[in-house]
């Protein structure tokens, strides 16, 4: 209703019977203005007519209805809104692809995306490999030993307690045999692979509950800033040999292997099922390389190690070309 409708209705409304001249004597106007108003509202069906009076219709009656075509309209307009938002984000991936951030919502977008970024790579991925994956096992990654045969070259930091998964190890000597060079640490910040240094995917969260969700990052000053991150971590991790056939230096390939996977964090209970030993053996081996190492622990054993080049990192061993290693995300 207009201001003056609203007026000569609630007018009525509160009058009850209302004659033409009356309600324009009470509202202080001419009868020829009056009687437009009064004929709208007669054709909206909010008064009637009767014996040259008028009586409104029952508010909640009249009303009523328009109330709720106007909460279905509003809930149209929002329905509308929410399309439109969608088409906005939608077209914003194709504006410039090189500096967005596209968001992946689900296990099953992200770990496709995982494979596409090893079946696309030309030269190089670097990979933070946490434990407990959200998106895809390792099992289920088994692009990488494709993208090895190409010649792609695989930096994979591995956090310790993933090490000490079931077949970790098995997988880990795998790709160590098939070219990857790969580190160790205690903590990694979060689960990303980035490929040929131009995009990346990087989990935004461990959900336990929903959908995980992944950012795929292209071109921008955050992908610079993922790589400087990993290059970081890769400085200070610990790299780890399994199975070396390198008889260079002062220890042989077992203490390699051995010193490899304490300081990379394993327990020695796990060291002794790789190694297939005892755990009293290991504890013996241990206990020769800190003497031989002028060491007064295993934490200054691993500090002497590093300054005694020990463990210097090299590009790996030979192809092995029967099975690829596997990551999870």
């Amino acid at each position: 209703m207009s201001d003056d409708e609203e007026r000569v209705y609630r007018l009525i409304v509160s009058a009850y019977r209302s004659a033409p001249d009356d309600v324009a004597d009470r509202l202080g106007l001419p009868a020829s203005e009056v009687e437009p108003i009064l004929q709208v509202l007669l054709d909206k069906r909010l008064i009637s007519r009767t014996s040259g009076y008028f009586a409104p219709t029952p508010p909640d009656v009249a009303l009523g209805p328009l109330l709720v075509d106007g909460q279905a309209e509003l809930e149209r307009a929002r329905a509308a809104v929410a399309q439109l938002a969608q088409e906005y984000r939608s077209g914003s991936l194709r504006r410039d692809s090189a500096q967005l951030v596209e968001v992946l919502t689900g296990a099953e977008a992200i770990r496709q995306q995982a494979l596409s970024l090893q079946r696309d790579a030309r030269e190089e991925m670097l990979w933070f490999c946490r434990h407990d994956p959200i998106a895809m096992t390792a099992g289920e990654n088994d692009e990488e030993f494709r993208a090895l045969a190409r010649g792609v070259r695989y930096q994979v930091i591995y956090e310790s307690a993933l090490l000490d998964a079931p077949g970790a190890t098995a997988n880990l000597a795998e790709g160590l045999r098939a070219g990857e060079r790969a580190r160790s640490i205690s903590r990694l910040p979060i689960r990303m692979a980035i490929a040929d240094r131009s995009v990346a995917l990087c989990p935004l969260g461990d959900e336990t509950t929903g959908e995980p969700t992944a950012a795929l990052v292209r071109g921008t000053s955050l992908l610079v800033a993922l790589i400087s991150l990993f290059e970081t971590h890769w400085e200070r991790a610990t790299p780890v040999r399994i199975g070396s056939s390198d008889g260079d230096g002062p220890l042989d390939a077992d203490e390699r292997e051995l010193l490899s996977l304490l300081i990379g964090g394993m327990s020695d209970k796990s060291i002794a099922k790789q190694l297939r030993v005892s755990p009293r053996t290991v504890q013996r081996r241990v206990h020769d390389l800190t003497r031989r190492a002028h060491a007064r622990g295993r934490m200054q054993l691993a500090w002497q190690a590093c300054k005694l080049g020990w463990l210097d990192d090299d590009a790996g061993g030979p192809v092995y070309r029967e099975k690829g290693p596997r990551h999870p995300l």
